[in-house]
């Protein structure tokens, strides 16, 4: 084995009883070695079903032809081929467009437990780690790219980090390999190649070692990056130990006065860790949303907008609110609720358990004045009940009242005030869904 086959066969090891192995094949140079590397290997010993996934963005002319050669590589080494036409939106930058639709695709045809392989190496590792660190990132943003991670059913691996661009292409010569170069790869125009032609020269030109030292840096960030990630989680064990009151409402939260107790810089910590499955980090200057809803008076209902989503304060908690929970309740149906669910536009369902005795019974929403006769107290105001049990102020507009010729009878989900004392029936109300609809 030479060193390339060396370093690829102890990056794969772990995965030897993967389902099977998928190239990420564009037909370039990296991606060319990386699978006449594996056809190789599989000729020696038993692996995993070696296949390879071609992606065709549709951007330029030139890469109509990009199919066919990859087929032919493909043909050569006895390796089956799939290729997958994507559609890349516009936007501001097409280069994030295009990675998005193709690991949109590569997730959506990876099967369970497959690996997919692709050939980024220590050259682009350390043009992230550059391009990442001129737009500001942070730790975990300068940690550049992980050697893995979860993709759809199955798994995204990157063996070749470790391996310079240069070693690769003198493997490819050695083997008479043949691939495809993009003529956009050339245009200084977009940043990375900016940096790749203009900037990387002239630091390998006076640093001869910048790029290895670079990939080296990202390494430690990305141990620095572990460790703030595990004193997160040990934070957030320590903050959610007991369960909100409000649990079946089925909206993310955190206590607000074990956050508040830490350092500013946990506090970030924590809620980047919390935040990060559901949405995209603000900047540094958004922060100081956090501030505010934090430090806002007890009867004060602060938002602090974040991505597609909001947090609030209810009951000494944040809540993470998205989906239809920012979707203005539409008009409650005239039909009377039964044992059946009753959609409630924007607002989840609603049903019946028990029966209802005869009367003129019908839904509202509250809006303000209204009041509840309670047995042994008489009539208290809804607004006073609410407050009694800490209902979070984002709910008090959503939560389903019933009433009988006039007279409020029942409050969802509230014990004691969501039907009669002796239990003959009870109004249960499922809360809306925080589904983006997004993959966060």
């Amino acid at each position: 084995m030479n060193s390339l086959q060396t370093r690829l066969s102890d990056a794969l090891q772990p995965w030897r009883d993967a389902s099977g192995w998928c190239v990420a094949l564009s037909g370039g140079l990296d991606s060319t070695v990386l699978l006449h590397l594996l056809a190789s290997w599989a000729r020696q010993e038993p692996l995993p079903p070696l296949r390879a996934l071609h992606i065709h963005h549709g951007l330029q002319a030139i890469a109509d032809a990009w199919p066919a050669h990859c087929q032919a590589v493909c043909a050569a080494l006895g390796v089956p081929l799939q290729v997958l036409a994507v559609q890349v939106d516009a936007g501001a930058s097409i280069e994030q467009a295009a990675r998005r639709a193709r690991y949109s695709a590569f997730a959506n045809n990876l099967t369970t437990g497959e690996l997919l392989l692709t050939g980024q190496h220590a050259d682009d590792q350390a043009e992230t780690l550059l391009f990442r660190l001129l737009r500001g990132a942070g730790v975990q943003g300068l940690a550049a790219m992980p050697a893995g991670r979860a993709l759809g059913d199955g798994h995204l691996l990157r063996p070749l980090l470790g391996c310079s661009r240069t070693e690769l292409q003198a493997y490819a010569q050695a083997h008479g390999l043949a691939w495809v170069e993009d003529p956009s790869n050339a245009d200084i125009h977009f940043a990375r190649n900016f940096l790749r032609q203009r900037v990387m020269p002239l630091l390998a030109e006076r640093w001869p070692r910048a790029q290895a030292s670079m990939a080296r840096s990202a390494e430690h960030l990305r141990e620095a990056t572990q460790l703030l990630a595990e004193l997160a989680e040990l934070d957030l064990e320590a903050a959610v130990m007991e369960a909100p009151e409000y649990a079946w409402l089925g909206v993310p939260n955190l206590p607000l006065g074990p956050l508040a107790a830490l350092s500013e810089a946990r506090q970030r910590n924590v809620l980047r860790y919390w935040l990060r499955p559901l949405t995209r980090m603000p900047d540094t200057e958004h922060w100081a949303g956090w501030q505010a809803l934090r430090d806002a008076a007890v009867d004060a209902a602060p938002v602090w907008v974040v991505g597609q989503g909001q947090l609030r304060r209810g009951d000494a908690r944040i809540w993470w609110l998205a989906g239809e929970w920012l979707v203005e309740p539409g008009v409650l149906p005239m039909t009377e609720p039964d044992e059946d669910w009753l959609e409630l536009p924007a607002n989840g369902r609603v049903r019946i358990e028990g029966h209802l005795p005869a009367g003129q019974w019908r839904l509202t929403y509250r809006v303000g004045g209204e009041q509840m006769l309670l047995p042994g107290r008489g009539h208290r105001d809804l607004k006073r009940l609410l407050n009694e049990r800490r209902v979070p102020a984002f709910v008090r507009t959503r939560l389903p009242l019933l009433w009988r010729d006039g007279q409020l009878l029942a409050l969802a989900n509230l014990p004691g005030l969501d039907g009669p004392t002796d239990g003959a029936w009870r109004l249960i109300w499922q809360p809306p869904s925080s589904d983006q609809g997004l993959s966060c």
